[in-house]
């Protein structure tokens, strides 16, 4: 059990570039779309202006826990932003019909997860602190 406790920088690596990799790829076209964007979620009772902190949330959350950078508040954010779609887009497909909520609330999860954890040790946040790899159990 203990080489796989000093893998756990690995997996928060691991989980930090699937959230990260995923959140771009859909905050992009919400990014280089916005006026469409912003279309739909105006069209879903909501403000407008919310729009730029989806598509913020999304694509430069998911930059950010790449780099694993201010990863706790990017994950937070993304959170926030998946649950609304869970609730405003998702939910009345159910857990798995088509468009459904399986796949957000995994990927939530994943955000949720890094709140608590953080980036781990292979990351920015850790160098910024002053730790960084050489400090870690690798």
């Amino acid at each position: 059990m203990r080489t796989l406790d000093r893998l756990q920088p690995l997996a928060l690596l691991v989980l930090r570039f699937a959230l990260g990799v995923i959140m771009i790829a859909h905050g992009y076209p919400k990014v280089t779309g916005f006026s469409h964007f912003q279309s739909m979620i105006s069209g879903m009772g909501l403000p407008g202006w919310l729009a730029y902190l989806s598509a913020a949330a999304e694509f430069l959350g998911g930059i950010l826990v790449v780099l694993g950078l201010f990863t706790r508040c990017a994950a937070l954010a993304i959170l926030i932003d998946l649950s609304v779609a869970i609730w405003k887009v998702h939910w009345k497909a159910g857990l798995l019909g088509d468009k459904g909520y399986q796949f957000p609330l995994a990927v939530a999860a994943i955000a949720f997860a890094l709140i608590f954890f953080g980036g781990g040790p292979i990351s920015l946040d850790s160098i910024r602190r002053g730790g960084g790899m050489k400090k870690s159990k690798l």
